[in-house]
């Protein structure tokens, strides 16, 4: 492409005459140039892409891209200089460009929220393709469009991958793209280039404060998504909770942030929610646009009249939980919003029978239940755990740990979770990345001492025992799941969380595969070969 038009919307000043320089690629790492490739400099979380400028200019780049006023000197203006205000900006509107503007050929639908955002892009998938239509999805599991299935380096990715993607998905007949947003891509500037139909926010609870510091910079960052990349005729769908004070923020109160966004849509950024000029439509049980009336589940599934401005339907639905219906009701929220007949919408939703990893039931033939999830947050935990328990189990028993080199604030909150609902609880490693294993289970086990009525014994102990409630620590994995099948015994629920889909573990010497639902299937089958030996 030729460099002029290239920048053509963007703020910029050149050291140089543009006229005849073709780019061939864009990139922001400079391990990736190479003769005709332009490097756009970026900040990220831990390196700035400014400190390898000169390895861009000794690879031979056509041009960089760098912010205002950094000093680079340029011999015979080779490669062209490029200053703007902002590198991250510019990164996501000349990668749009460079691609042809894919996301102008598309209508999209972005869903952001902490939790829910994965089983509502099938749940909005499915809905797509009963309309008719052909969709194409960006998210934590994968990148999909038709029978293609691309790996997922990040929920949301970089904007050059991201508008590659987008291309291929154009070029492939996609019509619908339905994209988890990520609260550090909002602020990250990842979407510049992209401006959404329809947005979805699911719920928000504890969790990255990492990266935010706090629940208010959190709930900004996700809050972009409508004030900044949403188009000016787009829809707003936001899923309200019923009970005030139903999320676990875990720094200094408890707040319904579905509600907190409506109030600030309206009145600060001029949407409107009258029946008449509706670009914001809410979702919950306790009377918005789209809410339900009776509500029942099982192990099957979900039972439950929904209302919406479009009709009313009955839906039955093979996904279990209080929490699903929530999905359930955004994502009906943004068939509406679509445009989609309400028959169209009950069938998509009917159609989904599972989703990887999200409260997903392991297929077997054991006289014990056990369910993967991803549920990585206090909020997730509380409630697939309070799901299962409605169930009546004869007991339910928890394994799970937290990720290293990330918001140690949650730990413990979550041993206090799951020490409170479980009546077995197993402390075991989840991607401990730099960390040492046995410090981040002791984060966690503080909040299940705090529980105060669970005590540490041997995993034979009290799930081999009578009645007995107690938790162990187990830092394998793969030992951990295996104890907790074993010694479970029937009529027993083991969950087992905070990898869902994921298929490997990261620690310090790198990443390796390992799968919960292969591990899960693995111990379940040999389970019930040895209840068949007798």
């Amino acid at each position: 492409m030729d460099l002029a038009q290239l920048l053509i919307n963007l703020d910029y000043k050149a050291a140089a005459d543009l006229a005849g320089i073709e780019i061939s690629e864009i990139t922001s790492d400079s391990r990736n140039v190479k003769p005709g490739s332009i490097f756009v400099a970026v900040e990220g979380l831990t390196v700035d892409g400014h400190s390898f400028v000169e390895n861009a200019i000794n690879a031979g780049c056509a041009a960089i891209v760098v912010r205002q006023s950094y000093p680079v000197s340029i011999v015979e203006g080779k490669p062209v200089k490029i200053e703007v205000p902002d590198t991250r900006v510019a990164l996501g509107k000349m990668a749009a460009a460079f691609f042809g503007n894919p996301a102008d050929e598309l209508t999209l639908i972005g869903i952001t929220g902490t939790n829910g955002k994965t089983t509502t892009t099938y749940l909005v998938e499915s809905i797509i393709k009963e309309a008719g239509g052909i969709p194409g999805v960006i998210g934590t599991v994968n990148y999909r469009y038709n029978d293609v299935e691309l790996p997922a380096p990040f929920t949301t990715p970089e904007a050059v991958l991201l508008h590659q993607v987008l291309r291929r998905m154009a070029d492939n007949g996609v019509t619908h793209v339905i994209m988890e947003v990520s609260s550090h891509a909002l602020v990250q500037k990842r979407l510049h280039g992209i401006l959404f139909d329809v947005a979805l926010f699911t719920n928000l609870s504890r969790d990255h404060l990492d990266f935010h510091g706090n629940m208010a910079a959190y709930f900004e960052g996700k809050k972009k998504l409508f004030c900044e990349h949403l188009k000016k005729d787009g829809l707003a769908v936001v899923t309200e909770s019923d009970v005030t004070g139903s999320d676990m923020t875990g720094d200094g109160g408890n707040v319904d942030w579905g509600r907190k966004l409506v109030d600030e849509l309206l009145s600060s950024y001029g949407f409107k929610a009258d029946t008449r000029q509706r670009n914001l439509l809410t979702c919950g049980s306790g009377g918005q646009a789209v809410h339900s009336v009776r509500f029942m589940y099982d192990l099957t599934g979900i039972d439950v009249e929904i209302v919406t401005p479009q009709g009313d339907y009955h839906l039955k639905a093979p996904l279990v939980g209080e929490f699903n219906l929530k999905n359930l009701l955004g994502a009906t929220g943004v068939g509406v919003a679509l445009g989609f007949d309400i028959d169209k919408i009950k069938r998509g939703l009917q159609a989904v029978k599972r989703v990887p990893g999200r409260l997903e039931r392991m297929e077997s033939k054991c006289d014990i239940e056990v369910f993967v999830d991803y549920a990585h947050t206090p909020d997730a935990l509380l409630n697939v755990l309070s799901t299962l328990k409605e169930l009546g189990p004869e007991r339910l028993i928890v394994v799970f740990g937290c990720g290293g080199d990330r918001d140690r604030g949650k730990r413990p909150l979550m041993g206090e979770v799951a020490a409170g609902l479980a009546d077995g609880v197993l402390l075991t490693s989840d991607n401990p990345r730099t960390e040492e294993p046995e410090k981040i289970l002791a984060d966690i086990e503080q909040g299940v001492k705090g529980a105060g009525h669970i005590r540490r014994m041997s995993i034979e102990s009290f799930l081999g025992g009578q009645g007995l409630h107690g938790y162990d620590v187990i830092v394998s994995r793969k030992e951990a799941i295996g104890a907790a099948i074993r010694y479970s015994r029937p009529g027993d629920v083991v969950l087992i969380c905070g990898k869902g889909h994921e298929r490997y573990q990261i620690t310090r010497e790198g990443k390796s595969f390992f799968s919960d639902r292969l591990e899960a299937a693995n111990q379940l089958n040999l389970r019930q070969s040895v209840n068949a030996k007798g």
